[in-house]
C-alpha cells in the first residue's frame, strides 16, 4: 500500500475571507485555529485543526465555491450542532440516503459544501 494517511483538506475560500472562516469553522464548528508556517503567511488564508483534523482554507482569486466535493466532519453531538448551526443562519440538512447514519450537509459562509456526521456513523468507523 503507497497512501498510508491522510495530512490534511483544503478547500478554497474568496480573498478577504479569513474571519468569515474563523467564525465558521473556530466559533460554531469548534475546530481552533493553527499558525501557518511562516513561508506560507503571506498567501492569506487560515487553517484549523485539533490533532485528528486538520483543514486548510486558502484564497483562490477567481472562486468557485465547491458544492459537491466536499469534506465529511465526525463531530461529537449532531444534534446539538445542527441546532446551533441552524441558529446562527447556516441551514443544516439532514440526509436519511444512508440508513443507520446520522449525517447531513450545510455550505459554509462561502458555498463550500460541508457534511457533518455523528462520530461513531462514519463510513470509515463502520467497515465500508
Amino acid at each position: 500500500m503507497e497512501i498510508v494517511g491522510l495530512d490534511h483538506v483544503q478547500i478554497a475560500m474568496p480573498p478577504g475571507g479569513e474571519e468569515a472562516a474563523r467564525r465558521f469553522y473556530g466559533g460554531l464548528l469548534g475546530l481552533p485555529e493553527i499558525i501557518k508556517p511562516a513561508a506560507l503567511q503571506g498567501r492569506g488564508g487560515c487553517w484549523f485543526g485539533n490533532g485528528r483534523v486538520q483543514l486548510h482554507l486558502g484564497i483562490e482569486a477567481n472562486f468557485v465555491p465547491a458544492t459537491k466535493a466536499h469534506p465529511a466532519f465526525l463531530v461529537r453531538d449532531l444534534a446539538d450542532l445542527s441546532a446551533k448551526l441552524n441558529a446562527a443562519g447556516f441551514n443544516f440538512k439532514l440526509d436519511t440516503m444512508v440508513p443507520g447514519r446520522q449525517r447531513g450537509h450545510l455550505f459554509d459562509p462561502f458555498g463550500n459544501r460541508i457534511e457533518l456526521m455523528q462520530d461513531g456513523d462514519g463510513f470509515q468507523q463502520r467497515g465500508e
